[in-house]
């Protein structure tokens, strides 16, 4: 009887266990770090999503006040409007967003203060206002005004 002295070589139950549980875990911190950096780029998305949402509505208040001849707030309505001979364009505030028309902006307004001729006022007459966004818009303030007329200002003092 010829006897086979070859000895394979193999891995141990309790080694492959061992591997099998290093690769779980590895795996597992793998994706809790996958998920921790998913929630980074959404708050990131959302940031630039505000920001963007700010940045729109300041360019329309600007193009909008430089077009007209007058701005004027009404306050039972919310409402700032643009006149000029042409047309007029409406603002109405919300609590969480900006309706322009046909247009909206999802930007939350926490506080409006109107100026007329360097002076702060609540009459409906205004050439600059400032609005100051919610915590979630970083409270960025918005200081829009326009020149006032010859035209604007002789109308104010007849």
């Amino acid at each position: 009887m010829i006897k086979n002295s070859h000895k394979i070589k193999a891995f141990t139950l309790s080694e492959m266990i061992i591997v099998v549980l290093l690769t779980v875990i590895v795996a597992g911190i793998a994706f809790s770090v996958l998920q921790l950096i998913q929630k980074h780029m959404y708050s990131i998305q959302e940031n630039f999503s505000n920001a963007t949402s700010v940045t729109l509505l300041e360019q329309s208040l600007w193009i909008d006040a430089n077009r007209c001849n007058h701005i004027k707030y009404e306050e039972d309505t919310n409402t700032l409007h643009f006149i000029s001979e042409i047309d007029t364009t409406s603002y109405t505030f919300e609590k969480e967003y900006i309706q322009k028309e046909t247009d909206t902006f999802d930007v939350a307004i926490v506080d409006k203060v109107f100026y007329f001729d360097g002076e702060e006022t609540i009459a409906s007459k205004v050439d600059a206002f400032k609005l100051i966004t919610a915590k979630e818009f970083r409270n960025t303030a918005l200081f829009i005004y326009k020149r006032n007329t010859a035209n604007t200002l002789s109308l104010i003092h007849i």
